[in-house]
């Protein structure tokens, strides 16, 4: 645009402005309300035509929206009291990480938010998985694969809703195409069944280590 005054000029509609701030106006208006090419070059027009912040402010909303529900829920134990029963009744290593798996998931359905579905399975699970004999790595990897990759999978969270945005493809349609962001959870839960690739550590408080082989194996209190 800054090379070519004349485009830029007739996308300001204002020829009383000089160079400088025919520039300054321009970039702002394109940032505000996009930008709109006619060259007569159908791919050249769809690649340089956008609709700036303006057309984004949907998408916008929904993240705010889903950050402040999911601030609420924490806020208020809500979270917190649904997960506590599930933790009770993950009686072995695989089920545990089937409930982190479960958490995360959930709370990209319900909370809207990626970074809610990452940092609170996080912090609720840390102090079991320590009582338990598993290194915090385990439980940082469970939580990535889980609450990471499959934000993308939910419409309504912030990140199907921006990258069905941005892509311009119902998150739905893609949803099949995704095979990283549905096997690399579902990868990290058969590591807890299996004990394939788990790392222990020193039981907080001095307890026996959970070997997490089989599911109906008693967690250590």
């Amino acid at each position: 645009m800054f090379t070519q005054y004349p485009v830029m000029r007739d996308f300001v509609a204002d020829p009383g402005l000089d160079p400088v701030r025919a520039a300054i106006t321009a970039v702002w208006q394109a940032m505000a309300t996009g930008f709109s090419m006619d060259s007569g070059i159908a791919d050249i027009d769809q690649l340089l035509s956008r609709g700036g912040m303006d057309s984004m402010l949907l998408t916008l909303w929904l993240i705010i929206g889903a950050v402040t529900f999911g601030t609420l829920l924490e806020e208020f134990g809500l979270i917190g009291r649904l997960i506590d029963p599930m933790i009770r009744a993950a009686k072995g290593t695989g089920r545990l990480f089937l409930t982190v798996f479960a958490t995360a998931f959930g709370l990209n359905v319900v909370a809207g938010d990626q970074y809610i579905a990452l940092v609170m399975p996080a912090k609720v699970y840390r102090a079991e998985f320590a009582k338990r004999g598993l290194a915090p790595t385990n439980l940082s990897r469970l939580t990535a694969d889980s609450g990471t990759v499959t934000s993308p999978l939910v419409p309504w969270n912030s990140c199907g809703a921006f990258m069905g945005a941005v892509l311009g493809v119902p998150t739905l349609v893609y949803l099949p195409f995704c095979f990283f962001n549905i096997a690399s959870p579902l990868l990290s839960v058969v590591y807890g069944f299996t004990g394939f690739r788990i790392e222990k550590v020193e039981p907080a408080g001095g307890g026996p280590t959970d070997s997490g082989s089989t599911d109906g194996e008693p967690a250590a209190t």
